[in-house]
């Protein structure tokens, strides 16, 4: 089942700082009796101070890192995205955005920028980023990139109260903790990390939360035919929305990230679930190696999210893919104003790949929720799969 043997070799200072984590995660085992769950375990290697992935200060991005996202690839991303949040700054009053997870800054550059040049910057750009690391970079990018912005550029710790303008998440609820589970035989377990003679490995026990329950209870219809299932269920994810939703008062919530509808994620012959880890480009499907140093990620259950927002009295304005998202907004109008041979061939590439279903276009997919707007967003209505969560 682990894809791990060509994996690139960690150099002593990255091997150091995993051993350390290593070595937390073990005494966190023993004070727990023995074993914790996944989504403490995949907590802690992302997110542990000092020593989490996303905590330290390796790069995660582009060609030095070990993943590369849509802003990274390029500039187009972003710049479409600012031709969304335009339709809804023009039905609100209080124009505002915030961003979940702002990886490098490279996606606040570019909206900012394309914001600017057409007269409808915003009033704050708010960031949060719970890496300390990734902070400081996004505020020295930002700063020596688009200096007489910055001072609208804003960080924040917390949530907002009555926030009012458009949140964008680009890749977030992918990297939140996962709780794993196994069905075998009609039994339900959940997935638990022990340490066996210093060797960590997966064990299985009772469900650790009452919430766990009613999420099987859901899902068990869609896959009981399935003798040996493993897949993940992410409530943290939907106490993430349900905590934006409770301060936001008016807008558009703009959830871009790879998944499917709940029939899809949790269909029988998707037996193994969805978990991978990234290391230096390269994709695996062992958490239980290289603490700190790897990305470990899960799909998104957009249906799950769909549903946390109508429960929270959001509405569900559309639910496309990322090409249909990208092409709504204007992808391919953008990229013409580029226009030397190079710089053509160079965007037509880069539009390839956010569009093609073979590339980012089908897997990655958008989810946009609104509230208190008068009127649809007649973007997020292209190739709408609203039906299918």
């Amino acid at each position: 089942m682990h894809s791990t043997t060509k994996l690139p070799i960690a150099d002593s200072i990255a091997q150091q700082h995993s051993n350390q984590l290593l070595e937390h995660i073990k005494h966190a085992i023993a004070d727990a009796g023995g074993k914790i769950n996944f989504v403490d375990y995949m907590q802690r290697c992302l997110y542990a101070p000092g020593f989490g992935y996303y905590s330290a200060g390796s790069h995660k991005l582009g060609s030095k890192g070990d993943f590369t996202t849509a802003p990274e690839i390029s500039s187009l991303f972003s710049r479409t995205l600012a031709q969304h949040i335009i339709d809804v700054f023009q039905q609100i009053e209080s124009k505002n955005i915030l961003e979940f997870g702002a990886g490098s800054g490279k996606m606040a550059i570019d909206i900012l920028l394309e914001l600017e040049s057409q007269n409808a910057l915003p009033e704050h750009y708010y960031i949060i980023e719970v890496s300390a690391d990734l902070q400081q970079r996004q505020r020295q990018y930002i700063s020596s990139s688009i200096p007489h912005l910055l001072p609208k550029v804003v960080w924040l710790d917390t949530l907002p109260t009555n926030f009012i303008g458009v949140v964008l998440a680009n890749e977030v609820c992918d990297a939140m903790p996962v709780h794993c589970l196994h069905f075998d035989n009609g039994v339900v377990k959940e997935r638990y990390i022990e340490n066996i003679n210093n060797t960590l490995q997966w064990c299985e026990s009772e469900l650790s939360q009452a919430e766990l329950i009613r999420h099987v209870e859901e899902i068990t219809p869609l896959i009981t035919n399935s003798d040996d299932y493993f897949t993940e269920i992410n409530l943290a994810a939907k106490a993430w929305l349900a905590s934006l939703a409770n301060t936001f008062q008016q807008g558009a919530i703009f959830i871009i990230d790879y998944g499917y509808s709940k029939t899809n994620y949790y269909h029988p012959e998707r037996n193994n679930g969805t978990l991978m880890c990234y290391y230096q480009h390269q994709g695996h499907d062992n958490p239980l190696i290289l603490q700190g140093l790897q990305d470990i990620t899960t799909h998104v259950d957009f249906t799950a999210l769909a549903q946390v927002a109508f429960d929270n009295r959001l509405q569900v304005a559309g639910f496309q893919s990322q090409a249909d998202f990208l092409l709504a907004g204007g992808i391919t109008e953008l990229h013409t104003t580029r226009s030397d041979a190079f710089n053509t061939l160079k965007t037509a590439t880069e539009i390839k790949q956010l569009t093609l279903p073979s590339e980012m276009g089908e897997n990655f997919k958008v989810l946009s929720l609104t509230r208190n707007l008068e009127q649809l967003l007649s973007k997020v209505q292209l190739g709408d799969r609203r039906h299918s969560l």
